[in-house]
């Protein structure tokens, strides 16, 4: 059913969540603002043909990384699927590296042979970008198996979307993470469709933060077109996993303005609904009202942090297409260890 479009401006209040400062929403204005600019730039490429193979563009859901990473410390760890662009960025991987991974080039994380959906950082503790529909998840589980066999108290943050949650994998984890409580996020970013498929179409049982309760794994619900709602409930889900207690489910509830991938033309919804979407519910947009009319920045100072990451982003787009193409060489590189 179409949604009827609205012309109402994204609302500055953030209902239900403790005032963030002005120093944590300037931080989330420019982090989701990169990631969105970031995103745009690879869409362009992709249609100029130097982006080559899958792309699954973040843009809309950025706001959910952004809290996310808020709550975490450099030495946890995240992994997620291949809608990873976004999650790269806000661990603080470089642009540039992110930009040329993408065009398949020398400079980029995997020296231009993952592409779009297979970037690594060690520095980073960012696991991939993985292309198989929730293999990521038994991956994560596994990842906070390391950190509690060697007695840390680190957690790692396991992206999933609303498709992978049907996968088998993902609750052969959840039993595993609950029965060694490991500290591991289970992070399911509802973007209300898996490819073309609508939840409501594919998902039995409505809220799938209550799918863990089989195997006694909490879970919660959040807005995740807001970063300080998520940060509030990440918060609550990390302080859990550090206490030793298990793995925590966050289902956040976030949207996709483009289709599944570059290649997808999503007529499976209407043109109202995603209008409507980004007029009504916005994050950046959100942010940046909360912003102005609270008269913590002013328009200069906004329009200042656009130039700087619409710079970053022209740089990391100029270091991508001057980056050499991998030497053939590299096809024999990273496929054996001997021992």
């Amino acid at each position: 059913m179409a949604v009827k479009s609205t012309k109402t401006r994204p609302k500055a209040s953030l209902k239900n969540t403790p005032k963030p400062t002005a120093e944590e929403m300037l931080g989330y204005y420019r982090g989701m603002l990169l990631i969105r600019r970031f995103e745009e730039k690879a869409g362009q490429l992709y249609g100029m043909g130097l982006i080559g193979g899958f792309c699954h563009l973040y843009i809309g859901q950025e706001a959910v990384v952004v809290g996310m990473q808020a709550a975490i410390t450099p030495d946890d760890a995240v992994i997620t699927s291949y809608r990873d662009h976004g999650h790269m960025l806000a661990c603080g991987m470089d642009p540039r590296g992110v930009m040329a991974e993408l065009t398949g080039r020398e400079g980029g994380y995997s020296r231009g042979k993952g592409g779009s959906m297979h970037m690594f950082s060690k520095e980073k503790n960012f696991y991939g970008g993985h292309g198989i529909v929730a293999a990521q998840v038994p991956l994560g589980s596994g990842i906070a198996f390391a950190f509690k066999y060697n007695n840390t108290k680190n957690v790692c943050l396991s992206y999933l979307g609303d498709g992978a949650v049907n996968q088998g994998q993902v609750y052969e984890s959840m039993n595993m993470a609950s029965l060694w409580k490991l500290p591991v996020i289970f992070v399911i970013e509802n973007n209300k469709y898996a490819m073309g498929t609508s939840q409501e179409r594919a998902a039995a049982g409505g809220e799938l933060y209550l799918r863990g309760k089989a195997y006694g794994v909490p879970g919660e619900q959040v807005d995740g077109m807001n970063a300080a709602a998520v940060k509030l409930v990440a918060d609550k889900a990390v302080a859990h996993c550090r206490a030793g207690k298990g793995p925590y489910i966050m289902e956040v509830m976030t949207y996709r303005y483009r289709g599944h991938s570059m290649s997808d033309p999503a007529k499976y919804r209407a043109k109202e609904e995603v209008k409507q979407m980004r007029s009504e519910r916005d994050p950046i947009e959100s942010a940046r009202n909360w912003l102005l009319e609270g008269d913590h920045a002013d328009e200069d100072m906004l329009r200042g942090i656009d130039r700087e990451v619409k710079d970053i982003v022209a740089d990391a787009a100029e270091f991508a297409q001057n980056s050499p193409e991998p030497d053939p060489s590299e096809l024999w590189t990273d496929i054996l260890i001997e021992a």
